[in-house]
């Protein structure tokens, strides 16, 4: 029975995340990031854990729609909800400040959390190497990478096949970015 759950926690991000796109250039549905977060948990991390998965797949419900944490505990228990929340940002905090605590309170997380926060950050440093923001520069793509270092490191002993993931890919990521600012100046 944990697939049934894993899939009703997919099919209820999926209907939150319904009308969102991503940012790149292709305008993508934003669901295949949560699921790709859940993925790279469990195919590069080795996670199984049934809340965790649920809750990667559900992680940005509560700060980018309307989902309340009473309507997650209500679905999926008070455990998955309590992951959710951990990893979203008080979108009541001007966005500097939001991206410092992130910093700041990586290194307090549970371990649950800090496996969601290590795969979102995979998957976003690739989507800004491989399919970033029309809008972002080399500068912002540099900055987005070096900023997930700094919560990545709060993370630091949750899995350490993410961790050297990760830090494959930052360094992947820059030398990929740096090429294409050198091939767009000459």
């Amino acid at each position: 029975m944990t697939h049934v759950r894993l899939l009703s926690a997919t099919h209820f991000a999926a209907d939150k995340h319904r009308y969102q796109k991503r940012k790149d250039p292709e305008a993508s549905p934003y669901i295949n990031h949560p699921i790709a977060v859940a993925e790279t948990l469990a195919t590069i991390g080795g996670v199984t854990d049934l809340a965790v998965l649920q809750a990667a797949i559900l992680h940005d419900t509560l700060e980018d729609t309307e989902t309340t944490e009473a309507e997650l505990v209500a679905k999926f228990g008070a455990e998955v909800a309590g992951l959710v929340a951990e990893v979203s940002d008080d979108k009541t905090l001007e966005k500097g400040k939001r991206k410092q605590f992130q910093i700041e309170h990586a290194r307090h997380l549970s371990q649950g959390a800090k496996l969601i926060k290590l795969g979102d950050k995979i998957c976003n440093v690739s989507d800004v190497m491989h399919s970033p923001p029309d809008d972002w520069d080399t500068k912002r793509r540099l900055e987005y990478i070096e900023w997930s270092r700094k919560v990545v490191e709060g993370c630091r002993g949750a899995n350490a096949a993410l961790e050297q993931h990760f830090d494959r890919l930052a360094l992947e990521a820059e030398a990929a970015v740096d090429r294409a600012a050198a091939g767009q100046s000459g």
